[in-house]
Protein backbone atom coordinates (compact mmCIF):
# COMPACT_ATOMS: atom_id res chain seq x y z
CA UNK A 1 0.00 0.00 0.00
CA UNK A 2 1.29 3.17 -1.10
CA UNK A 3 1.81 5.50 1.85
CA UNK A 4 4.30 8.64 1.72
CA UNK A 5 7.46 9.06 4.34
CA UNK A 6 5.69 10.77 7.59
CA UNK A 7 2.22 10.46 6.46
CA UNK A 8 0.58 7.87 9.01
CA UNK A 9 2.65 5.50 11.60
CA UNK A 10 2.41 2.12 9.82
CA UNK A 11 -0.12 -0.35 11.70
CA UNK A 12 1.15 -2.18 14.19
CA UNK A 13 3.81 0.07 15.16
CA UNK A 14 4.04 -0.04 18.88
CA UNK A 15 2.65 3.56 20.70
CA UNK A 16 2.32 4.91 23.81
CA UNK A 17 -1.29 3.35 25.13
CA UNK A 18 -1.76 0.69 22.18
CA UNK A 19 -2.99 -2.64 23.51
CA UNK A 20 -2.57 -5.78 21.70
CA UNK A 21 -6.47 -5.88 20.45
CA UNK A 22 -6.22 -2.81 19.26
CA UNK A 23 -2.79 -3.15 17.00
CA UNK A 24 -4.32 -6.46 15.51
CA UNK A 25 -7.53 -4.14 14.76
CA UNK A 26 -5.47 -1.76 12.88
CA UNK A 27 -3.03 -4.48 10.84
CA UNK A 28 -6.98 -5.80 9.79
CA UNK A 29 -8.19 -2.95 8.85
CA UNK A 30 -5.09 -2.14 6.57
CA UNK A 31 -5.10 -5.42 5.28
CA UNK A 32 -8.80 -4.91 4.32
CA UNK A 33 -7.95 -1.72 2.84
CA UNK A 34 -5.36 -3.16 0.84
CA UNK A 35 -6.86 -5.73 -1.04
CA UNK A 36 -10.24 -3.32 -2.08
CA UNK A 37 -10.92 -3.79 -5.56
CA UNK A 38 -11.49 -0.15 -5.76
CA UNK A 39 -8.93 2.01 -5.95
CA UNK A 40 -9.23 4.65 -2.28
CA UNK A 41 -7.22 7.15 -1.72
CA UNK A 42 -6.51 10.11 0.97
CA UNK A 43 -4.94 13.40 -0.30
CA UNK A 44 -4.57 16.85 1.57
CA UNK A 45 -5.27 20.07 0.31
CA UNK A 46 -2.81 20.43 -2.08
CA UNK A 47 -3.58 17.71 -3.99
CA UNK A 48 -0.51 15.17 -2.31
CA UNK A 49 -1.32 11.57 -1.92
CA UNK A 50 -1.25 10.50 1.44
CA UNK A 51 -2.66 7.31 1.27
CA UNK A 52 -3.37 4.69 -1.50
CA UNK A 53 -4.57 1.19 -1.37
CA UNK A 54 -2.84 -1.88 -4.16
CA UNK A 55 -5.68 -1.31 -6.61
CA UNK A 56 -5.57 2.74 -6.55
CA UNK A 57 -1.72 2.44 -7.00
CA UNK A 58 -2.13 0.34 -9.44
CA UNK A 59 -4.63 2.01 -10.96
CA UNK A 60 -3.47 5.40 -11.17
CA UNK A 61 0.44 4.34 -11.83
CA UNK A 62 1.91 6.24 -8.16
CA UNK A 63 5.20 6.29 -7.73
CA UNK A 64 7.39 7.34 -4.91
CA UNK A 65 6.29 11.49 -6.24
CA UNK A 66 2.83 10.56 -5.66
CA UNK A 67 0.92 11.02 -8.87
CA UNK A 68 2.45 13.43 -11.81
CA UNK A 69 0.10 14.71 -14.28
CA UNK A 70 -3.13 13.53 -13.39
CA UNK A 71 -4.33 17.67 -13.70
CA UNK A 72 -8.37 16.49 -14.39
CA UNK A 73 -8.25 14.22 -11.16
CA UNK A 74 -7.10 17.68 -9.33
CA UNK A 75 -9.41 19.77 -10.83
CA UNK A 76 -12.19 17.40 -9.50
CA UNK A 77 -10.62 17.17 -6.47
CA UNK A 78 -10.18 20.70 -5.93
CA UNK A 79 -13.57 21.52 -7.02
CA UNK A 80 -14.86 18.99 -3.94
CA UNK A 81 -12.34 20.62 -1.58
CA UNK A 82 -13.30 24.08 -2.55
CA UNK A 83 -17.19 23.21 -2.38
CA UNK A 84 -16.97 20.86 0.91
CA UNK A 85 -19.75 18.69 -0.77
CA UNK A 86 -19.14 15.17 -2.16
CA UNK A 87 -18.31 15.06 -5.97
CA UNK A 88 -18.89 12.36 -8.96
CA UNK A 89 -16.52 12.39 -11.26
CA UNK A 90 -15.59 10.37 -14.42
CA UNK A 91 -12.33 10.77 -15.11
CA UNK A 92 -9.66 9.94 -17.88
CA UNK A 93 -5.83 8.90 -17.46
CA UNK A 94 -3.77 8.00 -20.22
CA UNK A 95 -0.15 6.35 -19.94
CA UNK A 96 1.91 3.40 -21.48
CA UNK A 97 -0.86 1.15 -21.16
CA UNK A 98 -3.55 3.03 -22.56
CA UNK A 99 -6.13 5.00 -21.59
CA UNK A 100 -8.05 4.21 -18.52
CA UNK A 101 -11.19 5.83 -17.28
CA UNK A 102 -12.36 5.73 -13.77
CA UNK A 103 -15.65 6.86 -11.99
CA UNK A 104 -14.41 8.28 -8.87
CA UNK A 105 -16.65 9.73 -5.86
CA UNK A 106 -14.42 12.31 -3.87
CA UNK A 107 -15.52 13.28 -0.40
CA UNK A 108 -14.05 16.11 1.64
CA UNK A 109 -13.57 15.05 5.50
CA UNK A 110 -11.71 16.69 8.67
CA UNK A 111 -9.29 14.22 10.42
CA UNK A 112 -7.27 14.86 13.14
CA UNK A 113 -8.03 19.18 12.74
CA UNK A 114 -6.65 18.31 9.07
CA UNK A 115 -8.80 18.62 6.06
CA UNK A 116 -8.46 15.78 3.75
CA UNK A 117 -9.85 14.06 0.63
CA UNK A 118 -10.99 10.34 0.88
CA UNK A 119 -11.66 8.91 -2.93
CA UNK A 120 -12.56 6.02 -3.94
CA UNK A 121 -12.47 5.25 -7.94
CA UNK A 122 -13.72 2.33 -9.72
CA UNK A 123 -11.74 1.10 -13.01
CA UNK A 124 -14.89 1.31 -15.75
CA UNK A 125 -12.73 1.05 -18.94
CA UNK A 126 -14.59 -1.91 -20.39
CA UNK A 127 -17.76 -0.20 -19.57
CA UNK A 128 -16.93 3.04 -21.16
CA UNK A 129 -15.42 0.97 -24.19
CA UNK A 130 -18.83 -0.96 -24.71
CA UNK A 131 -20.82 2.15 -24.18
CA UNK A 132 -18.91 3.80 -26.71
CA UNK A 133 -19.64 1.01 -29.18
CA UNK A 134 -22.99 1.06 -28.63
CA UNK A 135 -23.07 4.85 -28.68
CA UNK A 136 -21.10 4.37 -32.34
CA UNK A 137 -23.21 1.35 -33.98
CA UNK A 138 -26.14 3.59 -32.88
CA UNK A 139 -25.47 6.97 -34.09
CA UNK A 140 -22.48 5.94 -36.74
CA UNK A 141 -22.36 4.00 -39.88
CA UNK A 142 -19.79 1.27 -39.42
CA UNK A 143 -17.78 1.18 -42.93
CA UNK A 144 -17.51 5.05 -43.25
CA UNK A 145 -17.50 6.17 -39.95
CA UNK A 146 -20.03 9.24 -40.77
CA UNK A 147 -22.83 9.85 -38.65
CA UNK A 148 -26.28 7.98 -39.64
CA UNK A 149 -29.61 9.36 -40.30
CA UNK A 150 -30.87 9.51 -36.81
CA UNK A 151 -27.58 11.88 -36.36
CA UNK A 152 -28.53 14.59 -39.26
CA UNK A 153 -32.06 14.21 -38.60
CA UNK A 154 -30.96 15.25 -34.86
CA UNK A 155 -29.22 17.95 -36.03
CA UNK A 156 -31.38 20.00 -38.51
CA UNK A 157 -34.39 19.61 -36.42
CA UNK A 158 -32.21 20.94 -33.41
CA UNK A 159 -31.43 24.29 -36.03
CA UNK A 160 -35.08 24.51 -36.44
CA UNK A 161 -36.32 24.12 -32.73
CA UNK A 162 -33.46 26.96 -31.88
CA UNK A 163 -35.55 29.03 -34.16
CA UNK A 164 -32.75 29.43 -36.93
CA UNK A 165 -32.91 32.16 -39.03
CA UNK A 166 -29.68 31.27 -41.52
CA UNK A 167 -29.95 29.63 -44.42
CA UNK A 168 -29.04 26.22 -44.57
CA UNK A 169 -29.17 23.77 -47.88
CA UNK A 170 -29.82 20.18 -47.96
CA UNK A 171 -28.27 17.72 -50.51
CA UNK A 172 -29.54 14.21 -51.04
CA UNK A 173 -26.93 12.21 -53.31
CA UNK A 174 -27.07 8.86 -54.39
CA UNK A 175 -24.09 6.63 -55.93
CA UNK A 176 -24.93 5.59 -59.98
CA UNK A 177 -25.08 2.52 -60.64
CA UNK A 178 -23.72 1.20 -57.63
CA UNK A 179 -25.30 -2.36 -58.42
CA UNK A 180 -23.45 -3.19 -61.39
CA UNK A 181 -20.12 -1.63 -59.57
CA UNK A 182 -20.75 -4.25 -56.64
CA UNK A 183 -21.70 -6.70 -59.33
CA UNK A 184 -18.90 -6.29 -61.34
CA UNK A 185 -15.89 -5.35 -59.15
CA UNK A 186 -17.35 -7.50 -55.82
CA UNK A 187 -18.45 -6.23 -53.00
CA UNK A 188 -14.99 -5.85 -51.29
CA UNK A 189 -14.04 -3.14 -53.49
CA UNK A 190 -17.64 -1.85 -53.44
CA UNK A 191 -17.20 -1.12 -49.86
CA UNK A 192 -14.11 0.67 -50.44
CA UNK A 193 -15.26 2.77 -53.62
CA UNK A 194 -17.99 4.13 -50.67
CA UNK A 195 -15.34 5.18 -47.91
CA UNK A 196 -13.31 7.03 -51.14
CA UNK A 197 -17.11 8.44 -51.85
CA UNK A 198 -17.25 9.79 -48.46
CA UNK A 199 -14.37 11.61 -48.08
CA UNK A 200 -14.16 13.08 -51.53
CA UNK A 201 -17.55 14.38 -50.89
CA UNK A 202 -16.39 15.25 -47.17
CA UNK A 203 -13.28 17.38 -47.99
CA UNK A 204 -13.79 21.39 -47.50
CA UNK A 205 -16.97 20.79 -45.39
CA UNK A 206 -16.67 23.13 -42.63
CA UNK A 207 -17.08 22.15 -38.76
CA UNK A 208 -20.91 23.11 -39.12
CA UNK A 209 -21.63 21.08 -41.77
CA UNK A 210 -22.55 17.51 -41.74
CA UNK A 211 -22.24 14.45 -44.06
CA UNK A 212 -24.17 11.27 -43.30
CA UNK A 213 -24.70 8.00 -44.64
CA UNK A 214 -28.47 7.05 -44.82
CA UNK A 215 -28.28 3.52 -46.64
CA UNK A 216 -26.29 1.43 -49.18
CA UNK A 217 -25.13 3.73 -51.52
CA UNK A 218 -26.82 7.18 -50.43
CA UNK A 219 -25.40 10.35 -48.46
CA UNK A 220 -27.03 13.30 -46.82
CA UNK A 221 -25.11 16.15 -46.85
CA UNK A 222 -26.20 19.42 -44.39
CA UNK A 223 -24.48 22.61 -45.25
CA UNK A 224 -25.34 25.40 -42.73
CA UNK A 225 -24.95 28.28 -42.93
CA UNK A 226 -24.85 29.17 -46.76
CA UNK A 227 -25.44 32.42 -48.54
CA UNK A 228 -27.94 31.31 -51.27
CA UNK A 229 -28.26 28.91 -54.18
CA UNK A 230 -25.34 30.31 -56.42
CA UNK A 231 -22.76 29.17 -53.37
CA UNK A 232 -24.58 26.15 -52.95
CA UNK A 233 -24.06 25.62 -56.47
CA UNK A 234 -20.76 26.09 -57.05
CA UNK A 235 -19.99 24.29 -54.07
CA UNK A 236 -21.33 21.28 -55.27
CA UNK A 237 -19.98 21.97 -58.97
CA UNK A 238 -16.24 21.35 -57.41
CA UNK A 239 -17.44 17.96 -55.22
CA UNK A 240 -19.02 16.57 -58.04
CA UNK A 241 -15.63 17.06 -60.32
CA UNK A 242 -13.97 15.36 -57.48
CA UNK A 243 -16.01 12.52 -57.48
CA UNK A 244 -15.88 12.37 -60.99
CA UNK A 245 -11.80 11.67 -60.96
CA UNK A 246 -11.22 8.04 -61.54
CA UNK A 247 -10.58 5.50 -58.02
CA UNK A 248 -7.93 2.91 -58.00
CA UNK A 249 -8.78 0.35 -55.41
CA UNK A 250 -7.32 -2.86 -55.19
CA UNK A 251 -5.59 -2.45 -58.80
CA UNK A 252 -8.90 -1.48 -59.96
CA UNK A 253 -9.60 1.78 -61.72
CA UNK A 254 -13.26 2.67 -61.50
CA UNK A 255 -15.16 5.61 -62.48
CA UNK A 256 -18.27 6.42 -60.32
CA UNK A 257 -20.70 9.60 -60.47
CA UNK A 258 -23.28 11.06 -58.03
CA UNK A 259 -27.04 12.38 -58.80
CA UNK A 260 -27.49 15.16 -56.54
CA UNK A 261 -30.57 16.77 -55.40
CA UNK A 262 -30.67 19.80 -53.49
CA UNK A 263 -33.15 22.01 -51.07
CA UNK A 264 -32.70 25.39 -49.67
CA UNK A 265 -34.28 26.29 -45.96
CA UNK A 266 -36.56 27.92 -45.55
CA UNK A 267 -37.64 27.97 -49.53
CA UNK A 268 -38.34 24.31 -50.12
CA UNK A 269 -39.77 23.58 -46.29
CA UNK A 270 -39.85 23.78 -42.80
CA UNK A 271 -39.02 20.77 -41.67
CA UNK A 272 -36.29 17.53 -41.93
CA UNK A 273 -38.94 15.68 -43.47
CA UNK A 274 -39.84 17.73 -46.02
CA UNK A 275 -36.28 19.01 -46.65
CA UNK A 276 -35.25 15.72 -47.27
CA UNK A 277 -38.27 14.97 -49.48
CA UNK A 278 -37.78 17.48 -51.62
CA UNK A 279 -33.98 17.18 -51.92
CA UNK A 280 -34.98 13.34 -52.64
CA UNK A 281 -37.25 14.36 -55.68
CA UNK A 282 -34.67 16.74 -57.25
CA UNK A 283 -32.23 13.96 -56.92
CA UNK A 284 -34.84 11.92 -59.31
CA UNK A 285 -35.07 14.08 -61.77
CA UNK A 286 -31.13 14.00 -62.00
CA UNK A 287 -31.53 10.21 -62.58
CA UNK A 288 -34.14 10.59 -65.35
CA UNK A 289 -31.78 12.96 -66.79
CA UNK A 290 -28.71 11.03 -67.07
CA UNK A 291 -26.86 10.89 -63.95
CA UNK A 292 -23.90 12.20 -62.48
CA UNK A 293 -25.45 15.81 -62.02
CA UNK A 294 -27.12 18.02 -59.87
CA UNK A 295 -30.25 19.82 -59.40
CA UNK A 296 -31.97 21.72 -56.93
CA UNK A 297 -35.83 21.65 -56.32
CA UNK A 298 -38.36 23.10 -57.68
CA UNK A 299 -42.28 23.15 -57.83
CA UNK A 300 -42.79 21.37 -60.67
CA UNK A 301 -40.83 18.43 -59.35
CA UNK A 302 -43.51 18.19 -56.55
CA UNK A 303 -46.07 17.88 -59.44
CA UNK A 304 -43.83 15.03 -61.39
CA UNK A 305 -43.59 13.14 -58.31
CA UNK A 306 -47.25 12.60 -57.57
CA UNK A 307 -47.84 11.97 -61.55
CA UNK A 308 -45.36 9.26 -60.66
CA UNK A 309 -47.03 7.96 -57.56
CA UNK A 310 -50.05 8.12 -59.69
CA UNK A 311 -48.49 5.81 -62.26
CA UNK A 312 -47.18 3.50 -59.64
CA UNK A 313 -50.39 3.62 -58.46
CA UNK A 314 -52.37 2.51 -61.76
CA UNK A 315 -49.17 0.00 -62.66
CA UNK A 316 -50.13 -1.86 -59.06
CA UNK A 317 -53.29 -2.42 -59.98
CA UNK A 318 -52.98 -3.07 -63.75
CA UNK A 319 -50.85 -5.94 -62.96
CA UNK A 320 -53.43 -6.90 -60.00
CA UNK A 321 -55.72 -6.86 -62.95
CA UNK A 322 -53.93 -8.29 -65.36
CA UNK A 323 -54.35 -5.15 -67.71
CA UNK A 324 -51.13 -6.15 -70.10
CA UNK A 325 -51.30 -6.85 -73.35
CA UNK A 326 -48.18 -7.84 -76.04
CA UNK A 327 -47.13 -6.41 -79.01
CA UNK A 328 -44.96 -8.40 -81.39
CA UNK A 329 -42.39 -7.19 -83.81
CA UNK A 330 -40.72 -9.27 -86.52
CA UNK A 331 -37.77 -9.83 -87.12
CA UNK A 332 -37.00 -10.41 -91.15
CA UNK A 333 -34.06 -11.89 -92.88
CA UNK A 334 -32.97 -8.69 -94.63
CA UNK A 335 -32.28 -10.41 -97.76
CA UNK A 336 -35.63 -12.83 -98.36
CA UNK A 337 -37.84 -10.83 -96.68
CA UNK A 338 -39.34 -14.02 -94.76
CA UNK A 339 -40.19 -13.58 -91.13
CA UNK A 340 -37.47 -15.65 -89.29
CA UNK A 341 -39.10 -14.25 -85.48
CA UNK A 342 -40.98 -11.71 -83.55
CA UNK A 343 -39.76 -10.67 -80.31
CA UNK A 344 -42.71 -9.98 -77.58
CA UNK A 345 -42.85 -6.48 -76.11
CA UNK A 346 -45.52 -5.87 -73.46
CA UNK A 347 -47.41 -2.79 -73.27
CA UNK A 348 -50.17 -1.50 -70.94
CA UNK A 349 -54.05 -0.76 -71.22
CA UNK A 350 -54.09 2.17 -68.40
CA UNK A 351 -57.54 2.56 -67.30
CA UNK A 352 -58.88 4.89 -69.67
CA UNK A 353 -58.12 2.08 -72.68
CA UNK A 354 -55.12 4.12 -74.02
CA UNK A 355 -52.07 1.65 -74.56
CA UNK A 356 -48.74 2.88 -72.70
CA UNK A 357 -45.59 2.03 -74.23
CA UNK A 358 -42.77 0.35 -71.93
CA UNK A 359 -40.87 3.40 -71.45
CA UNK A 360 -43.74 4.52 -68.98
CA UNK A 361 -43.76 1.91 -66.85
CA UNK A 362 -40.87 -0.47 -67.24
CA UNK A 363 -38.03 1.14 -65.22
CA UNK A 364 -40.85 1.56 -62.27
CA UNK A 365 -41.69 -2.05 -62.39
CA UNK A 366 -38.30 -2.81 -61.83
CA UNK A 367 -37.74 -0.40 -59.08
CA UNK A 368 -40.73 -1.38 -57.38
CA UNK A 369 -39.73 -5.21 -57.48
CA UNK A 370 -42.99 -5.62 -59.75
CA UNK A 371 -40.83 -6.74 -63.12
CA UNK A 372 -41.31 -10.69 -62.11
CA UNK A 373 -45.07 -10.60 -62.21
CA UNK A 374 -45.00 -8.22 -65.55
CA UNK A 375 -42.40 -10.99 -67.39
CA UNK A 376 -44.81 -13.94 -66.23
CA UNK A 377 -47.65 -12.11 -67.42
CA UNK A 378 -46.11 -11.96 -71.18
CA UNK A 379 -45.34 -15.40 -71.28
CA UNK A 380 -48.70 -16.69 -70.22
CA UNK A 381 -50.25 -13.91 -73.10
CA UNK A 382 -48.12 -15.54 -75.44
CA UNK A 383 -49.08 -19.41 -74.06
CA UNK A 384 -52.33 -18.84 -74.24
CA UNK A 385 -51.88 -17.02 -78.09
CA UNK A 386 -49.50 -19.64 -79.52
CA UNK A 387 -52.21 -20.97 -81.80
CA UNK A 388 -52.80 -17.68 -83.44
CA UNK A 389 -49.09 -16.46 -83.13
CA UNK A 390 -48.36 -19.90 -85.49
CA UNK A 391 -51.22 -19.39 -87.87
CA UNK A 392 -49.59 -15.82 -88.49
CA UNK A 393 -46.42 -15.75 -87.78
CA UNK A 394 -45.84 -19.77 -88.66
CA UNK A 395 -44.90 -22.84 -86.49
CA UNK A 396 -41.26 -22.14 -86.64
CA UNK A 397 -40.83 -19.02 -85.79
CA UNK A 398 -38.77 -18.18 -82.79
CA UNK A 399 -40.40 -16.12 -79.86
CA UNK A 400 -37.92 -13.72 -78.05
CA UNK A 401 -39.01 -12.69 -74.48
CA UNK A 402 -36.97 -9.72 -72.70
CA UNK A 403 -35.30 -10.32 -69.00
CA UNK A 404 -33.74 -7.45 -67.38
CA UNK A 405 -30.36 -7.94 -66.02
CA UNK A 406 -31.38 -8.16 -62.56
CA UNK A 407 -33.67 -10.92 -62.90
CA UNK A 408 -31.03 -12.70 -64.91
CA UNK A 409 -28.95 -13.03 -62.17
CA UNK A 410 -31.44 -14.02 -59.82
CA UNK A 411 -32.11 -17.79 -59.55
CA UNK A 412 -35.13 -17.58 -57.75
CA UNK A 413 -37.13 -16.00 -60.36
CA UNK A 414 -35.04 -17.67 -63.22
CA UNK A 415 -35.61 -21.14 -62.19
CA UNK A 416 -38.67 -21.18 -61.71
CA UNK A 417 -39.38 -18.70 -64.99
CA UNK A 418 -37.44 -21.52 -66.74
CA UNK A 419 -39.94 -24.27 -65.64
CA UNK A 420 -42.46 -22.39 -66.65
CA UNK A 421 -40.99 -22.49 -70.31
CA UNK A 422 -40.15 -25.96 -70.31
CA UNK A 423 -43.79 -26.81 -69.37
CA UNK A 424 -45.25 -24.39 -72.69
CA UNK A 425 -44.02 -28.13 -74.48
CA UNK A 426 -42.11 -25.54 -77.27
CA UNK A 427 -38.78 -24.06 -74.91
CA UNK A 428 -37.05 -24.74 -77.81
CA UNK A 429 -39.17 -21.77 -79.60
CA UNK A 430 -38.04 -19.31 -77.14
CA UNK A 431 -35.01 -16.90 -77.28
CA UNK A 432 -34.39 -14.81 -73.82
CA UNK A 433 -33.11 -11.47 -74.51
CA UNK A 434 -30.95 -10.13 -71.81
CA UNK A 435 -28.83 -7.22 -72.02
CA UNK A 436 -24.81 -7.28 -71.94
CA UNK A 437 -24.43 -6.64 -67.65
CA UNK A 438 -26.46 -9.72 -67.45
CA UNK A 439 -22.96 -11.61 -68.49
CA UNK A 440 -20.42 -9.38 -67.69
CA UNK A 441 -21.17 -8.70 -64.17
CA UNK A 442 -20.48 -11.09 -61.60
CA UNK A 443 -24.11 -12.48 -61.17
CA UNK A 444 -25.05 -16.26 -61.46
CA UNK A 445 -26.64 -16.32 -64.77
CA UNK A 446 -23.51 -17.82 -66.84
CA UNK A 447 -22.74 -20.58 -63.96
CA UNK A 448 -26.09 -21.53 -62.73
CA UNK A 449 -28.87 -20.18 -65.29
CA UNK A 450 -26.71 -20.53 -68.72
CA UNK A 451 -26.97 -24.43 -68.23
CA UNK A 452 -30.32 -24.74 -67.25
CA UNK A 453 -31.56 -22.91 -70.40
CA UNK A 454 -29.28 -24.71 -72.83
CA UNK A 455 -30.66 -28.41 -71.32
CA UNK A 456 -34.00 -27.04 -72.08
CA UNK A 457 -32.96 -25.41 -75.52
CA UNK A 458 -34.00 -21.88 -74.99
CA UNK A 459 -31.43 -19.74 -77.13
CA UNK A 460 -29.74 -16.39 -75.76
CA UNK A 461 -29.93 -13.03 -76.99
CA UNK A 462 -27.56 -10.07 -76.29
CA UNK A 463 -29.86 -6.85 -76.72
CA UNK A 464 -28.60 -3.68 -77.18
CA UNK A 465 -25.38 -4.99 -77.46
CA UNK A 466 -22.31 -1.86 -78.16
CA UNK A 467 -24.06 0.14 -75.11
CA UNK A 468 -23.72 -1.61 -71.75
CA UNK A 469 -20.34 -2.90 -70.22
CA UNK A 470 -19.18 -4.92 -72.77
CA UNK A 471 -15.45 -5.68 -73.29
CA UNK A 472 -13.48 -8.64 -75.90
CA UNK A 473 -12.65 -10.40 -72.73
CA UNK A 474 -16.37 -10.94 -71.53
CA UNK A 475 -17.56 -11.28 -74.85
CA UNK A 476 -15.18 -14.36 -75.50
CA UNK A 477 -16.60 -16.27 -72.28
CA UNK A 478 -20.52 -15.60 -73.56
CA UNK A 479 -22.27 -18.51 -74.75
CA UNK A 480 -25.03 -16.40 -76.28
CA UNK A 481 -26.92 -17.47 -79.93
CA UNK A 482 -27.41 -13.89 -80.92
CA UNK A 483 -26.36 -10.38 -80.87
CA UNK A 484 -28.74 -7.58 -81.10
CA UNK A 485 -26.29 -4.61 -82.47
CA UNK A 486 -28.05 -1.46 -80.46
CA UNK A 487 -29.79 0.99 -83.10
CA UNK A 488 -27.46 4.05 -81.88
CA UNK A 489 -25.14 2.47 -84.21
CA UNK A 490 -27.61 2.07 -87.05
CA UNK A 491 -29.42 5.03 -87.29
CA UNK A 492 -27.80 6.82 -90.70
CA UNK A 493 -25.27 3.99 -90.75
CA UNK A 494 -24.53 5.23 -94.29
CA UNK A 495 -23.59 8.54 -93.42
CA UNK A 496 -20.92 7.72 -90.34
CA UNK A 497 -17.23 5.86 -91.40
CA UNK A 498 -17.12 5.18 -87.54
CA UNK A 499 -20.03 3.47 -86.66
CA UNK A 500 -19.34 1.53 -90.41
CA UNK A 501 -16.26 0.68 -88.66
CA UNK A 502 -17.85 -0.70 -85.53
CA UNK A 503 -20.29 -2.66 -86.88
CA UNK A 504 -17.80 -4.73 -89.27
CA UNK A 505 -15.79 -5.55 -86.00
CA UNK A 506 -18.42 -6.73 -84.03
CA UNK A 507 -20.12 -8.43 -87.27
CA UNK A 508 -16.53 -10.42 -87.39
CA UNK A 509 -16.17 -11.25 -83.63
CA UNK A 510 -19.90 -12.42 -83.68
CA UNK A 511 -19.01 -15.35 -87.01
CA UNK A 512 -15.97 -15.99 -85.06
CA UNK A 513 -18.10 -16.75 -82.20
CA UNK A 514 -20.83 -18.43 -83.65
CA UNK A 515 -23.47 -16.20 -83.28
CA UNK A 516 -26.04 -14.41 -85.54
CA UNK A 517 -26.52 -10.44 -85.76
CA UNK A 518 -29.24 -8.72 -86.01
CA UNK A 519 -29.63 -4.84 -86.58
CA UNK A 520 -32.27 -3.37 -84.60
CA UNK A 521 -33.96 -0.21 -85.13
CA UNK A 522 -33.96 0.06 -89.11
CA UNK A 523 -36.14 2.75 -90.16
CA UNK A 524 -35.24 3.54 -93.66
CA UNK A 525 -34.23 2.27 -97.06
CA UNK A 526 -31.06 3.83 -97.41
CA UNK A 527 -30.11 1.97 -93.81
CA UNK A 528 -31.44 -1.26 -95.39
CA UNK A 529 -29.71 -0.49 -98.57
CA UNK A 530 -26.14 0.32 -96.74
CA UNK A 531 -26.62 -3.27 -94.79
CA UNK A 532 -27.51 -5.14 -97.42
CA UNK A 533 -24.33 -3.72 -99.94
CA UNK A 534 -21.84 -3.47 -97.18
CA UNK A 535 -22.02 -6.06 -94.54
CA UNK A 536 -23.17 -9.84 -94.69
CA UNK A 537 -25.88 -8.85 -91.72
CA UNK A 538 -29.26 -11.53 -92.75
CA UNK A 539 -31.30 -10.37 -90.10
CA UNK A 540 -32.98 -6.95 -88.94
CA UNK A 541 -36.32 -5.09 -86.68
CA UNK A 542 -37.07 -2.00 -87.04
CA UNK A 543 -40.22 -0.04 -88.30
CA UNK A 544 -38.98 0.43 -92.03
CA UNK A 545 -40.62 -3.54 -91.85
CA UNK A 546 -43.35 -3.32 -89.31
CA UNK A 547 -44.02 -1.51 -86.18
CA UNK A 548 -45.07 -4.10 -83.54
CA UNK A 549 -48.22 -5.95 -84.20
CA UNK A 550 -50.97 -6.53 -81.40
CA UNK A 551 -52.52 -9.87 -80.64
CA UNK A 552 -56.03 -8.19 -80.38
CA UNK A 553 -55.47 -7.31 -84.04
CA UNK A 554 -54.29 -10.33 -85.11
CA UNK A 555 -57.80 -11.97 -83.17
CA UNK A 556 -59.62 -9.72 -85.76
CA UNK A 557 -57.78 -11.24 -88.91
CA UNK A 558 -59.62 -14.41 -90.14
CA UNK A 559 -57.08 -16.81 -90.04
CA UNK A 560 -56.88 -18.71 -93.82
CA UNK A 561 -57.70 -22.75 -93.64
CA UNK A 562 -55.03 -25.00 -95.09
CA UNK A 563 -57.07 -25.13 -98.33
CA UNK A 564 -56.70 -21.36 -98.63
CA UNK A 565 -53.38 -20.93 -97.86
CA UNK A 566 -52.21 -23.62 -100.13
CA UNK A 567 -54.28 -21.11 -102.54
CA UNK A 568 -52.13 -18.27 -101.10
CA UNK A 569 -49.00 -19.41 -102.10
CA UNK A 570 -49.88 -20.12 -105.47
CA UNK A 571 -50.47 -16.18 -105.89
CA UNK A 572 -47.92 -14.11 -106.21
CA UNK A 573 -47.10 -11.86 -103.49
CA UNK A 574 -47.66 -8.49 -103.15
CA UNK A 575 -45.07 -6.54 -101.91
CA UNK A 576 -46.07 -4.22 -98.65
CA UNK A 577 -45.03 -0.29 -98.64
CA UNK A 578 -42.30 -1.81 -95.90
CA UNK A 579 -40.93 -4.45 -97.88
CA UNK A 580 -41.27 -7.67 -96.61
CA UNK A 581 -43.67 -10.34 -98.10
CA UNK A 582 -47.43 -10.32 -97.17
CA UNK A 583 -49.83 -12.36 -98.64
CA UNK A 584 -53.61 -10.88 -98.64
CA UNK A 585 -52.91 -9.54 -95.33
CA UNK A 586 -51.27 -12.78 -94.15
CA UNK A 587 -47.51 -12.01 -92.63
CA UNK A 588 -45.01 -15.16 -92.43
Amino acid sequence: MYRPRNAVPESGAATPGNDGEAASELSILRDVLRMLPNGVTVQDEHGRVLLANDAAAAQLQIGADGIPGHEHRREAAREAFRTGQPLVAEESFVHEGGRQVFLTRHHPVRIAERDLLLSSSADITEQKAFEDELFRSAYYDELTDLPNRRVIEHRVNKLLQAGETSPFALAFLDVDNFKHINDYYGHAIGDALLVEMARRIAMNLRASDMLSRISGDEFVLLLHPVQGQEEVAEFIRFMLERIKAPFFIDDSEIFASTSIGVSLYPEHGGSYDALRHNADIAMYRVKNAGKGAAAFFDDSMEREAQARMKVEQSLRLAILEKRFCCAFQPKVDIRTRDVIGIEALVRLRDDQGVIQAPGTFINLATELGLIDELTRLVLADIVRSIDLINETFGHETTISINVAAKQAGNPEFMRPFAEALEQTGFPKRFMIEVTEDAFVTRTSFQDEILPILRRIGVGISIDDFGTGYSSLSALADITADEIKIDRSFITDIHKRPRSQGILRAIESLSEALGMTVVAEGIETHEELAYLQAATRIRYAQGYYFDKPIFLEDLKRATPPTSESRGRLASRPVQENRTGYSRAAGYRR
